[in-house]
């Protein structure tokens, strides 16, 4: 992750409260009101005790009535002011929220393989989530708090030095020093903070791992082991948590104390002033009412700073990922190519992996023919599968070029280039959902006839409709109530409503049982007709009939031609065909 500093990232932070500042000025509007009905209370607790003195009982009951019924219009617009902050105020942060989640979300759908290759799914839902909840509050509360903090410490300054100049001059001289401990202890709770969120994000990935692979776990009896793995990852986040505490607890204790300093300072000077005749009675309970109102303030804008570390932390690794470059785009060149014929050739390419020097693949040359079946076999790690993925873009070559009917595939968008390439895998994601929604997921507006044609080409159709709603069966996360098998034919049929020139096969039935095997092994006999397909078997008897067989070691291609050709070479091939059928 690219690291930020806090400057840019409120900067970048400003554009997400453009769209609403007319709500903005109207909440700081209602806050200027609810403050302004705040600072009265004292003026008013004033202005009767200086009549009170005078002694005159007929004037007191009149001025009361009339303070009073003023200081009650007063509160109700308080309380509609109130209202309006607690409900637009929030509803402006989750809007804010929401816009900021939809880029992020909308950002991660942009990134490449490479990113997701090292990235922790689990980090990533702690910053989509928890990090983005505590922006929110920040958002709201950020200009709110101290816009209203401004004005009640401007206007008791104003107020307090109208009363007496001295007095206010000591206990605004606390002020800086309290400050300073406010930014002393802010660095350490930064840091406390965005290592909690940190620990949140590790802690969220190993619970996604184990759930996830719950059935693991329980096949080998290592629910113990989960447990002392979780309980250590539990332990590092209670010490994480408990780290922010501290310094959390020193930074409000701090405030605290110098809130009792100012108390102690115009209890003292207040008094000596009394006796001396510097000050009246009634100008210092009014002193007091406003003291209370400044500290007050001067406490909501410093704990403010805790709030403020949290958005600030949650903003700075928002940006971290808005910050990941994709490094797989479309080109100034790239146009969209409404259907691709499926002639391809690869021009002396060569890839490795960003975060690797050695090369996994190295000048290959393959010239592959409309309708051709490509099947590419050698031993794990010879790159096989990266071959595969270098054609729809999922990474870029390092040298050489791929082009398709002539053009080059990164002078096709992304879009038509991927519309136009069907890959079926052997670890088939289905979404949770039901069985028709990840059959559409290939082709939205497919009708329900096209949807079932599908469904029947692919050998799905006869066991979808046994299922209890038939097409609307709930198929569980991951498609967990599906067997493999079953699973596969809907990914194939996927495929199928997609209706693809290209197709690439990635060792799409090695993980079936011999019957599943069959009946998908045909599904996709069906499916590649036609079609430039490019399969990559575990199991060399079903790829016989190719029209072409690549042998791909890690030195690059060792051998290419048809079964026949191969076997009689007794090379590499006829090695791994006679290994693999001696197994059977």
């Amino acid at each position: 992750m690219k690291k930020t500093n806090s400057l840019s990232d409120l900067k970048s932070f400003g554009k997400y409260f453009k769209p609403y500042i007319p709500i903005i000025l109207l909440d700081l509007f209602f806050a200027a009101l609810s403050t302004v009905c705040e600072l009265v209370l004292p003026m008013i607790v004033r202005h009767i005790t200086n009549v009170a003195e005078l002694g005159d009982g007929a004037l007191l009951l009149s001025t009361v009535l009339k303070l009073g019924l003023l200081y009650l219009f007063l509160r109700l617009v308080d309380t509609y002011a109130c209202y309006f902050m607690s409900y637009q105020g929030h509803v402006v942060g989750v809007k804010i929220e929401s816009d900021m989640r939809r880029d992020m979300f909308s950002h991660l759908m942009k990134l490449s393989f490479n990113y997701y290759d090292n990235a922790k799914v689990g980090q990533i839902m702690s910053r989509i989530s928890n990090d983005l909840f505590d922006i929110t509050e920040f958002a709201h509360h950020g200009p709110e708090e101290i816009f209203i903090c401004s004005i009640k410490i401007i206007g008791s300054f104003i107020i307090l030095s109208s009363v007496n100049l001295y007095l206010t001059l000591i206990i605004f001289a606390i002020l800086p020093i309290m400050m300073l401990s406010v930014i002393f202890f802010r660095k350490g709770m930064k840091n406390a903070f965005k290592k909690q969120r940190e620990q949140i994000g590790e802690l969220n990935s190993q619970v996604e791992d184990c759930l996830l692979g719950i059935r693991v776990v329980k096949s080998f009896a290592n629910e113990e082991k989960e447990e002392e793995k979780f309980e250590k990852g539990n332990m590092e986040f209670y010490h994480s948590k408990k780290n922010a505490y501290v310094y959390m607890a020193r930074f409000h204790s701090s405030t605290r104390f110098f809130d009792g300093i100012m108390y102690v300072a115009v209890l003292i000077a207040g008094s000596l002033f009394m006796v001396y005749g510097k000050i009246n009675a009634a100008d210092l309970i009014a002193y007091f009412l406003y003291i209370q109102t400044l500290i007050a303030s001067i406490r909501r804008l410093v704990e403010f700073t805790e709030q403020f570390q949290r958005g600030i932390t949650g903003i700075e690794r928002f940006n971290e990922i808005m910050n990941e470059k994709p490094d797989i785009y479309d080109s100034e060149n790239a146009k969209d190519v409404e259907f691709l014929e499926g002639d391809i050739c690869f021009k002396d390419i060569t890839f490795a992996y960003s975060d690797k020097d050695t090369e996994v693949l190295s000048n290959i040359s393959i010239d592959v023919k409309k309708g051709d079946n490509i099947a590419i076999v050698g031993p794990s790690g010879g790159g096989k599968t990266t071959l595969c993925n270098l054609i729809p873009r999922f990474y870029d070559l390092t040298e050489g070029d791929i082009t398709i009917d002539g053009k080059s595939i990164k002078d096709i968008s992304l879009k038509t280039l991927r519309n136009n390439i069907g890959v079926v895998q052997q670890d088939v994601y289905l979404f949770s959902g039901t069985v028709k929604e990840n059959i559409i997921y290939g082709c939205e507006r497919a009708s329900d006839e096209e949807i079932i044609e599908a469904a029947k080409n692919a050998g799905a159709h006869e066991f979808i409709m046994s299922l209890p709603q038939g097409y609307n069966t709930y198929v569980g996360e991951r498609g967990l109530k599906l067997s493999g098998g079953q699973k596969q034919r809907i990914s194939i049929a996927r495929v199928f409503l997609k209706n693809p020139p290209i197709l690439i096969l990635d060792e799409a039935t090695s993980a079936l049982d011999n019957e599943s095997e069959l009946i998908v092994q045909k599904s996709l006999e069906r499916l590649a007709k036609g079609r430039t397909t490019f399969t990559i078997a575990h199991r060399l008897t079903t790829i016989k009939n190719a029209s072409k067989i690549i042998v791909l070691t890690k030195d690059g291609i060792s051998e290419s031609g048809t079964h026949k050709e191969l076997i009689k070479k007794q090379g590499e091939y006829s090695k791994l065909y006679g290994m693999y059928t001696s197994l059977e």
